[in-house]
Parts: structure tokens; sequence; C-alpha cells
């Protein structure tokens, strides 16, 4: 069959439209095309040509002769590759949602317009960043700040949810904050971190008439506490020093003192319980060639026996505020305790009193100890007496006060040493090559953290203790030791009546 026959008709045209004897026959996709074409702006009848945009480098010239359905429909075809490329064009120059953002294709395209008209059909449009003049960085994330709200401080500026708090990481909402170095804060996150809160009360330490933060700190424990604790009858521990807290209670003994609970852990409370420790110091006498013959009675006493029994002596200087041990020379009727702890609670004790009068066959009638201490401050006050009672049974006389409790607190500081620090190299070189050190302890290998602790900080008392006789006394007492050894302090304590230079 003979193809159909294609009609070319030649008719008149004018420069930038298209007239055709053919319009009947034109398709419903080229007919809207048309119309499509007359509603750009700039285009009508008797146009020299179509442009657009004046920031377009394109126009279309106008074709000269008609054309037939075949080359018809690959015009139609560029028609509207043409269209799509306005399209996008016009797409372009629109104002888009989003800021900060613009759509467009790599500067090597915007070089190429028959690239930009006949775009691949696979290759997608994406959002191009878009930094304006003068963009900033987040000093927090590092990443630019392109819209929104931003914060500026600290030499930088912040997305408002960059802008966190050092402490809680939370970000900073209010319009104050407080500033440590380079890093941020709530007030109240660094008021948590800076202010101190008492240990007591467990608020915030008060601050005094002059805008400062004023509070009380124990010099070995650290605790720290408001001013007024030590007025507004808040319980302290006789053992340790340290107030009750709030959160807390300490136990109460019967003469009127407060132990607190890692202090009653180790508490004598009974003078037959004391006895093992008081034959254990005994024997550490006699391990530093100190050897005390006389059977010396110890007993435990509540606090009123023991201020009535320093009533009764006539010679010889006390510890104060408080004394807590006693060395007997003159006979006596004393009231020795045997305590235990109220059944199913260590909050009371419970005490058994038993008159023991006491006779004089030496020099020294009696040790005396307050009940109801720890173990270790026990045994330190029991060595501190027992060297009262070894001066005098050796015939030391009339010594000056600053001597004699200052060689006295040094037997209760090798004690208490050979107890926590159990080596020879914690001893004085000297003392150790002078003596023959045995290191006995009822209780060593049994004894918890919490003891060890408590014995560092009866060492800590003895050796900055404030008094000119004790404190003053041990140091002067401890140099002489460590440089000519215990014994040979000894003879010269003996021979002079003082400490050697």
């Amino acid at each position: 069959m003979a193809p159909p026959e294609i009609n070319h008709l030649s008719h008149p045209c004018i420069y930038g439209d298209f007239v055709s004897s053919h319009s009947e026959r034109k398709s419903p996709f080229t007919k809207w095309l048309s119309k499509f074409f007359k509603s750009w702006s700039n285009r009508g009848r008797g146009g020299r040509h179509l442009q657009p945009s004046a920031d377009e480098n394109m126009f279309w010239p106008a074709p000269t002769r008609s054309l037939g359905d075949g080359a018809r429909a690959q015009k139609d075809k560029e028609d509207l590759d043409r269209a799509i490329a306005l399209s996008l064009g016009e797409d372009l120059k629109r104002p888009k949602d989003h800021q900060g953002y613009r759509w467009g294709t790599d500067p090597d395209e915007a070089t190429a317009p028959q690239d930009s008209l006949n775009p691949p059909s696979n290759r997608p449009y994406v959002p191009t960043p878009f930094y304006p003049t003068g963009y900033r960085i987040c000093g927090g994330c590092n990443q630019a700040i392109l819209y929104g709200n931003c914060l500026g401080c600290m030499d930088a500026y912040f997305h408002p949810d960059c802008f966190c708090c050092h402490s809680c990481r939370y970000p900073i909402t209010e319009r104050e904050f407080s500033l440590s170095g380079r890093n941020p804060y709530h007030k109240s996150c660094f008021k948590e971190l800076t202010h101190p809160r008492c240990e007591v009360c467990h608020q915030f330490i008060p601050i005094n008439a002059a805008g400062l933060i004023e509070y009380r700190c124990h010099p070995f424990w650290s605790q720290k506490y408001c001013p007024s604790h030590e007025y507004d009858d808040t319980a302290r521990c006789c053992s340790c020093e340290r107030l009750e807290s709030w959160n807390s209670r300490y136990c109460s003994l019967e003469d009127g003192r407060s132990l607190c609970l890692e202090c009653m852990e180790s508490a004598i409370t009974d003078t037959g319980e004391c006895q093992p420790l008081y034959h254990a110091i005994r024997d550490f006498y006699e391990g530093m060639n100190m050897k005390i013959n006389q059977q010396i009675p110890m007993l435990l006493v509540q606090r009123e026996a023991l201020n009535d029994a320093i009533v009764g002596e006539k010679n010889g200087l006390h510890h104060m505020p408080e004394t807590r041990g006693l060395c007997l020379s003159e006979e006596q009727t004393v009231t020795s305790v045997h305590g235990k702890p109220r059944s199913g609670s260590r909050r009371l004790l419970v005490l058994r009193a038993q008159p023991q009068k006491l006779i004089r066959r030496c020099e020294v009638t009696a040790i005396l100890v307050l009940y109801g201490l720890p173990r270790l401050l026990t045994g330190a006050i029991l060595a501190h007496e027992l060297m009262h009672g070894w001066l005098r049974l050796k015939g030391f006389r009339n010594l000056d006060p600053e001597v004699e409790e200052g060689i006295c607190q040094v037997l209760s500081h090798l004690w208490l040493g050979s107890e926590v620090r159990p080596s020879v190299s914690d001893m004085p070189s000297s003392a150790a090559s002078s003596s023959s050190i045995i290191y006995t302890s009822s209780k060593k290998g049994d004894r918890s953290d919490v003891e060890n602790k408590l014995g560092e900080f009866f060492l800590h008392q003895i050796a900055n203790d404030s008094s000119p006789a004790y404190g003053g006394g041990f140091r002067a007492a401890i140099a002489a030791v460590n440089k000519y050894g215990l014994r040979s302090t000894l003879d010269h304590i003996r021979y002079t009546g003082k400490f050697p230079l």
C-alpha cells in the first residue's frame, strides 16, 4: 500500500508566528502547546522574536516555512523541551520558602546553554548551601548558623540549643548565667558546684554580713559546717571531734558524752574487756627494754569518777578541756564501770558501777581511763599513763610538765604508730636502732579501714596539740628521740631533767 500523501502547502508567514492550513489537523497536545506559548509574557502576534527573560540568553527564530506532519512532530518535541527549560528558568527567579539556600546547577553547566536546555532525566536537583556575606559559625557545634535566632556571648555565636551548661549539659535559657573560665553554667548549677554545703544541716552555708561565705572546717576530717553549729547544742563526738549530722544520730553515753557510730564500732566499755589491750601495751614497753615489774591496776571509769580522782591527787598536770586518763599516786576509792550496750541497740549503754579501794603499794596506785572510747584511743591513753608510771617507778622526780608530758606523748605516739603503721621504717631510726621494738597488737589484722583512719587522726592530734606541755613538749621530745634515740634521751632526762639539745 502506498504511503499516505503528505501535502506541503506554502502559506504566507509572519516572523515569530506559525500559520498553516492544516490547523484542523493539529493534535490536542499541539493545540495545548500553542496556547501555552501564547500565555508567556512579551509574546503575541506581530512579535519579532520570543525572549522569555532578560536574564536568559536564548531566543527562538521563527520558521520560514510550514512543516509537514513528520517534521511538525519533531518540532513539537523541541517546543516541549524549550517550554520545560523556560519553566525551570522562571522557577529560578521565584523566591523559595527556605531561606539561606538556592537552587542551581554547576557553574560549568551555566556556560553551556544547550546542556541546560536538555538536562538528563535522571539528574535530581538538590539544594546547595548558600552562605550569605558575614555568616557565623556556632561556638558549640562548629556548624554554620544559617537561619533562625542565635546567641552572641563570650566573643562567639551559638545556636540556642548549643549554648549549654557545662555541668548539666542542658541549654541555658536564662538571661543571666555564671562563667568559670570559658565554661558557662546555670546559676543554680554553679552554686551546687562551688558554694559549700554544711555537712551538719546539709544547707548552703550562709553568707555573712560582709558578703563572704564563712564556715568552720575540721583540720583533719575537713568537715565543713555553719559557724552557728558550734553554739546550737549540736552533738560532737567525744573521740573524733566530728559534729553530728542531721541525717544520723550519735550514741549517747550515761555521763552525757556522745559517740559517733564509727567510733562506737571499736569502743571499749568494760574494764574486763580492756585487760588484753592493757597487757599488750605492757608487752610493747618490754619490747623497748622498758619492762614494768610492778602490777599496776587499770580501771575504766566514768567522767565524774575521773574528775573526783583528779581532785584527790596532790600533784600532776592534766590535759584540758577534758582529761581522759590519770596515773594515781594516792590511795583512793574509785568506782569502775562494767558496761554493755542495751539489747538490740548501741545508742545507749547500760553501766554497772563497782566501787574499788585502791591501796598504795608503790609509787603508782592505779591507772584510770575514761570508758567508751575506741580501742586505739584507749590504747594511746594507756600508753601515755603507763609512761608516767614507768618514770615514777624508775625514780624520775620533779620533772617540768613539758618534759614529763612530752616524753609520755612520745610513747603514746610510738605505740599508735606500731598499730596503724606496722613497719620499722615508720619509727624513728635512732630509736629503732637503740631498742628491740616488738610490734604486738591483740587486734592487728582485724582492724577496718575506719579504725585505721581513726588511728591516723589520733596521731595527728598528738603531733598538732596546741598546749605548751602536751603539744610543745611532744615536739621537743620527738626531735630529741629522732636525733639521739629513746634510751639516750631518757638517760639525759634522768640526769639533767631536760631534753638533750
